[in-house]
């Protein structure tokens, strides 16, 4: 039976267990080269007395909170809540544990990132397109997730964008569109999810096809409206790329106001591989972002930081071609 004193102490369990205080503690820290008996022992100690380690003074100890912090846009958007769920995932796998900040809520990234610094946090995993250059020149470890900075230093994680762009731009070809049209949205900020609408563009100038840009300047108006009126003023556009996919799920459902369908009419890509559950079908054709080798590679680039190791500042990894209901022949799936 477990003993449910609040006032256990390390020096409890190091009795129980009849192994110094020294030892508990190597435990408590996962350190290396402890046999597996006395493991076991301390442990089984651990578990019976209810001990339950405190954090705070061991980070303290260990100059290490083995926190890291992840900022995301907004937890309501499927593709930043599945790639916190594989941070945490991985983090797990460390002993670490994650703290998540929400930017849609009450505070913005530099509220967030100065708080995380007040507070130590071992690092931050950031997706993040506001100009937060200037509170980022501290020593705390920073990665970045599709977005570039001026400071060279901070390491990105992104997916290959150009490849994502071109390949979309190749796929309406081959199904048969011959008017084209690209829909975003963009801010200042240098980003990688800009290279979609510029290596689009740029495919299809190559291939002489006649195509429309709908880049929406965030801010600057109703984002409903303008699209609405930009696909009335070329009506007959019959082939779209969407800079994600939710932006793809507002131009069809403007297009169905309009009276045309999808994919018959007009087919659709976005981009991402969002889903509303892990058993649900994708509700567009997309480029999927490979979200779990992005976390795996963030995490690993953040704990190389930390440990004073190596690490590459620029990490492009493949998307995956997703045929879904928005395009023609929607049983293929093709790794690009």
């Amino acid at each position: 039976m477990k003993n449910n004193r609040t006032s256990v102490t390390m020096k409890d369990v190091a009795a129980l267990a009849g192994v110094s205080v020294g030892t508990v503690s190597r435990v408590i820290n996962h350190e290396h080269g402890i046999k597996e008996v006395t493991l076991k022992k301390v442990n089984q100690a651990i578990e019976e007395l209810n001990y339950i380690p405190d954090a705070y003074a061991r980070g303290m100890k260990k100059n290490k909170t083995e926190t890291v912090a992840i900022i995301v846009p907004t937890i309501w958007h499927p593709f930043f809540s599945e790639f916190a769920f594989y941070v945490e995932r991985e983090l797990s796998h460390l002993n670490y544990k994650l703290l998540l900040c929400n930017i849609a809520g009450d505070k913005g990234e530099i509220e967030y990132i100065k708080m995380l610094q007040e507070n130590k946090v071992d690092g931050i995993i950031a997706i993040t397109y506001s100009p937060i250059e200037d509170y980022l020149a501290t020593n705390i470890p920073f990665v970045s997730i599709d977005r570039t900075y001026t400071d060279k230093n901070i390491p990105c994680v992104t997916s290959d964008n150009k490849s994502g762009a071109e390949l979309a731009a190749k796929k309406l070809i081959e199904k048969g569109c011959k008017e084209f049209a690209f829909v975003g949205g963009h801010n200042d900020t240098v980003n990688e999810t800009k290279n979609r609408r510029y290596y689009f563009e740029a495919y299809l100038k190559s291939q002489k096809q006649t195509y429309h840009i709908f880049d929406f300047e965030e801010n600057s108006g109703d984002f409903q409206i303008q699209l609405r009126e930009f696909l009335e003023k070329y009506p007959t556009i019959d082939g779209v790329f969407a800079i994600n996919d939710f932006t793809a799920l507002d131009v069809i459902r403007i297009l169905e106001k309009l009276g045309k369908r999808t994919p018959e009419d007009v087919q659709v890509i976005g981009y991402d591989g969002i889903r509303q559950a892990e058993e649900r079908e994708y509700p567009v054709t997309t480029m999927k972002q490979p979200l779990k080798e992005m976390a795996k590679e963030a995490v690993r680039i953040l704990m190389s930081i930390i440990a004073n190791q190596p690490y590459k500042l620029q990490v492009t990894l493949p998307i995956t071609y997703i045929e879904g209901p928005t395009t023609k022949n929607e049983k293929s799936k093709n790794l690009y």
